[in-house]
């Protein structure tokens, strides 16, 4: 495969990823009313953890020549780190969803998710490009106007809510650079993301227990976290983590010519993420 096909398949990817996860929202405002957002995501995370396993284990079973290289932090910490960020995100998300609506609880997690990647990457490093600076203005202020036409509207805007979603989107800014870093080091990227659901099941199951889960025996429930844990989770974060092996987090002018460097990984956001269904 040349550089060109590579990277349009990595955008491919990373663009069907979002696309998936930009129905998030509308899923979970399709299920039962009575749901505990946060029960919601540590459901979809246990599912799609159980889904990302199986496909890890079956990738494990193949040879590989690659090792994992050293970096300032070891491997174990970072994993952690990534998985802390995907279980904050779960919460994060669907609490802004519910409060703030689907509308903006997704656009304002999906739009805010690639001008925090592009800010931790500038900060691990990475030099920011042109497009770049220009994508992420562009979604700063289409987030801005989003919220207060908004509040135009409905004369009301929750602001706990678009807290909770912007807080998803830093938390999304956390787990990719943390799966980028990973990547580079040479580990695989099923397995990353497996780690990572793992680490965040681990940490968001607890909330089960006390949860009231009557819903999930209806079939609005079942579909609704067969879909986000499933699809939304499994399938997306196969092809997420394609996308993330080749895009980096911001373009580099002076690491490559611009005219073979890859689209950054916050580009396939900007195409993607500014619809909520």
């Amino acid at each position: 495969m040349t550089r060109h096909a590579g990277a349009t398949a990595a955008v491919l990817s990373a663009g069907g990823a979002a696309a998936l996860w930009g129905t998030t929202g509308t899923a979970r405002a399709l299920g039962p009313d009575g749901a505990d957002p946060v029960a919601v995501g540590a459901l979809r995370i246990l599912l799609g953890a159980a889904v990302l396993a199986v496909l890890a284990v079956s990738t494990l079973r193949r040879p590989t020549t690659r090792r994992a290289r050293p970096g300032r932090l070891p491997l174990g910490v970072v994993m952690l780190l990534g998985g802390v960020c995907v279980a904050a995100y779960q919460a994060f998300f669907f609490v802004g969803v519910d409060r703030a609506g689907v509308a903006v609880g997704t656009v304002v997690a999906l739009g805010t998710a690639p001008a925090a990647t592009g800010v931790l990457g500038l900060l691990l490093g990475e030099r920011a490009s042109r497009r770049w600076v220009l994508g992420t203005a562009t979604a700063v202020v289409g987030v801005a106007l989003l919220v207060a036409g908004a509040g135009v509207a409905d004369r009301s805007v929750d602001p706990p809510g678009v807290a909770a979603a912007l807080g998803a989107g830093v938390s999304y800014a956390g787990y990719t650079v943390a799966a980028r870093t990973l990547l580079l080091r040479g580990a695989r990227g099923i397995v990353v993301m497996a780690a990572f659901f793992g680490v965040g099941a681990v940490l968001l199951v607890p909330v089960l227990p006390g949860a009231d889960l009557s819903w999930l025996g209806t079939a609005p429930g079942a579909l609704m976290v067969l879909w986000l844990g499933l699809v939304a989770t499994g399938v997306a974060y196969v092809l997420f983590q394609r996308g993330l092996a080749v895009l980096p987090s911001v373009s580099s002018p002076r690491s490559r010519s611009p005219s073979r460097s890859p689209p950054p990984c916050w580009a396939c956001w900007s195409c993607t993420s500014t619809s909520p269904s």
